[in-house]
C-alpha cells in the first residue's frame, strides 16, 4: 500500500521530518523505496540530468510519462509525485485537468506537482477537486527561470518575500497536500512553514521545513556538471564509475577480460562433432 496525502499530513502534525527524493528509473526507485523515503518525485529536473538538456523547460510530456511509469513499477510503499512540465498546464484549467489526469492514468503516479502560487490555484483547485492529489512548488520555480533571471534566492526583498507568503496560502488554500519551498531564505521558509496547516518541503530553504528533497543525482554526485549549494554530497559516483569504466576498458584492451569465470562452455563431444562436421 502506498504512502498516502493523510500520511504526509500527520507527520507534519506529529513534527516528524519528511524526506523526498528524485528518482527517474525503475532500479534507483526501487533502493529509495526499500529505503523508506516516503516521497518519490519524478522531477522535469530529468531533462538536465538525465536527458542532458540546459533547463527543465524542453521537457514533454511523453518525456515525463515514460519516466514516471518505470519509477512505479520500482516502488510499493513510496508515493510516486510526478513533475507536470512547461506549458501542460499554464493555458487553461483544461489542460490541467487533462495532462494531471495522464499521469494518474497512464503514469500510475499518485500525485503530481504544480509550480507557481497565486497564477496558478485555480488550477490546482480544479485538479484537487477532481480526484488528483497536488503538490505545490514556489519560490526558485525552474520553468520559469528565463523570468526569474536565471537560479537566484527568491524572497530577499520586502515585496518578493510578501508575494511568497501570499503564494504558499494560495496553493494551501487551493487544496494542495504540500508545498515545496526552493531556493527561499531560511527564516522565511521557516515561517511560512509555521503559518501553512499543510507540509513545507524545502529545497535550500533551511532547516525549518516540514521536509527536504533533494535531486538524487545530486546528492550520490553522479551529475558532474556543477554541485548545488543547496546539496550535501553523499557519495561520488561519478569518480567510482570513471574508476571502474576505466578498468574495464584496460582489461578488454589487456584481453584481462572476460576470463573463464564470465564465460560459458559446452560438452567437447558436441563440439568435436560439429568441427567434424566440417
Amino acid at each position: 500500500m502506498h504512502i498516502t496525502i493523510n500520511q504526509i499530513k500527520e507527520m507534519k502534525q506529529r513534527g516528524e521530518k519528511i524526506a523526498m527524493l528524485t528518482a527517474y528509473d525503475y532500479s534507483t526507485a526501487r533502493i529509495i523505496d526499500e529505503v523508506g523515503i516516503p516521497l518519490i518525485l519524478v522531477g522535469d529536473s530529468l531533462g538536465m540530468v538525465i536527458l542532458g538538456y540546459e533547463t527543465t523547460i524542453p521537457v514533454t510530456m511523453e518525456e515525463m510519462l515514460h519516466h514516471t511509469k518505470a519509477v512505479v513499477r520500482g516502488t510499493k510503499r513510496a508515493m510516486v509525485i510526478a513533475d507536470m512540465p512547461f506549458m501542460t498546464y499554464h493555458i487553461t484549467v483544461d489542460d490541467a485537468l487533462r495532462n494531471a489526469a495522464r499521469f494518474i492514468q497512464e503514469g500510475g503516479a499518485q500525485a503530481v506537482k504544480i509550480e507557481g502560487g497565486i497564477a496558478v490555484a485555480e488550477k490546482i483547485s480544479r485538479v484537487v477537486e477532481c480526484g488528483i492529489p497536488v503538490i505545490g512548488h514556489i519560490g526558485l520555480i525552474p520553468q520559469s527561470i528565463y523570468q526569474l533571471g536565471g537560479f537566484k534566492v527568491q524572497g530577499r526583498t520586502p515585496e518578493t518575500a510578501t508575494r511568497l507568503l501570499k503564494d504558499a496560502q494560495a496553493v494551501e488554500e487551493a487544496g494542495a497536500f504540500a508545498i515545496v519551498l526552493e531556493t527561499v531564505p531560511a527564516q522565511l521558509a521557516t515561517l511560512i512553514t509555521q503559518k501553512l496547516s499543510i507540509p513545507t518541503i524545502g529545497i535550500g530553504a533551511g532547516m525549518g521545513c516540514d521536509g527536504q528533497v533533494q535531486v538524487i543525482n545530486d546528492i550520490l554526485g553522479s551529475f558532474p556538471d556543477f554541485v548545488p549549494k543547496h546539496t550535501k554530497q553523499y557519495a561520488n559516483l561519478s569518480d567510482i564509475m570513471s574508476s571502474a569504466i576505466t578498468e574495464y576498458y584496460n582489461d578488454v584492451k589487456a584481453g584481462n577480460f572476460p576470463t573463464d569465470k564470465q564465460s560459458f562452455y559446452m560438452d567437447e563431444s558436441i563440439l568435436a562433432g560439429l568441427k567434424k562436421g566440417d
